[in-house]
Formats: structure tokens, sequence, C-alpha cells
């Protein structure tokens, strides 16, 4: 039995001593696409892309740019597969391993304020840090988990739910009418 980390679906590792200052342009391949599928519980990922430029500031490495996507999920309400395209945006940051909050202690409690410039931080450990592995965790970030296909309102209404936010069939009528006597 291994303890083993499984191999990120979507790998482009990075050494710092290739960062040269231009934009990089990634495009996840057939077999990662279906991998990250699975990964997120989707029907499929059709397409993935991303254009990023990396600022290296001694061992720290800001990466922005944005991915878009093209990909297959599951209507939250009727179970029928619909097509998503998402566009985010991405900014964040690589540190070096035991850079995050080192003043904190364990067990000790801390409360940061974020500005809106202040980018997520993500630990790498060596000379090298994992690009693709971030803009996968930012793409499950951007799937709506609830998101609704075309035929939502008609499952609801075959279902007899009129809505969302109220308590509605048989027990809720029953419940109502008995409130009413009471």
């Amino acid at each position: 039995m291994s303890d083993a980390l499984p191999q990120p679906e979507f790998s482009r590792e990075i050494s710092l001593r290739q960062i040269v200052g231009h934009p990089l342009d990634l495009e996840a391949s057939e077999a990662e696409r279906a991998a990250l599928a699975r990964r997120f519980a989707i029907s499929a990922v059709e397409s993935l892309t991303a254009r990023v430029s990396l600022d290296r500031h001694g061992e720290r490495v800001a990466v922005e740019g944005a991915l878009q996507a093209d990909i297959v999920q599951p209507c939250a309400v009727s179970g029928e597969d619909f097509p998503v395209h998402i566009e985010e945006e991405i900014a964040l940051r690589f540190v070096p391993e035991g850079s995050i909050h080192p003043s904190l202690e364990e067990g000790e409690e801390i409360e940061i304020e974020l500005e809106q410039d202040d980018l997520d931080e993500i630990e790498y450990a060596g000379d090298s840090f994992d690009v693709g592995e971030a803009i996968a965790q930012t793409l499950a970030l951007a799937i709506d988990p609830y998101a609704e296909g075309p035929n939502a309102d008609a499952t609801r209404e075959k279902a007899g739910i009129k809505s969302d936010d109220a308590p509605s069939g048989p027990l809720a009528e029953a419940l109502g009418a008995a409130l009413k006597k009471g």
C-alpha cells in the first residue's frame, strides 16, 4: 500500500530557471481532458486551454492569465447533460514550501484579511512547480455544481415542483391545512 499522491491529470511542471518572461500557452490533451472529467465528476471536458504569464520575484512566482474550457455536465435538476463554456481569470502566486504564514504556530488561530490585489498562494518544494495542476484547480472551482440545463423548468413542472424556495406537494399542503385549523 502506497501513500504517494496520485499524479495530476494536467501536469505542467515549470522550473524556476525556465521563466523567461513570455506568456505560456497550455492545452490539455484528449486523455488529460477525460481524466479531468472523471476527477470533477462531470460528463466531459471538451477543451481546456490557458494563457498565463509568469513573473518571478526571487523564489516567488506570480501567475496571471485566463483559462477557457468547454465542458459537458449534468443538470442539477434533470440530470441531463448540457454544454457549458467557462472563461476564468487566473491570478495566483507560487511560494516556497513553508513560507505561507511563517508566524503561525500549530494550534494558534490567525485572522487574515485579504485585499483585492492579494493572490492565492500555492506552496512548492524544490526548484519547480506545477502550473497545470493550478489551472486544473481553477477550472474545478469555476464549475457550478448546481448548474441547471435547458430542461430544468420542464422537469420541475413534471415533478410538480412550483418553486425551489417554498415547500410544495401533498405533505406541504396537508401541513399548511393543519396549521390554518390550529
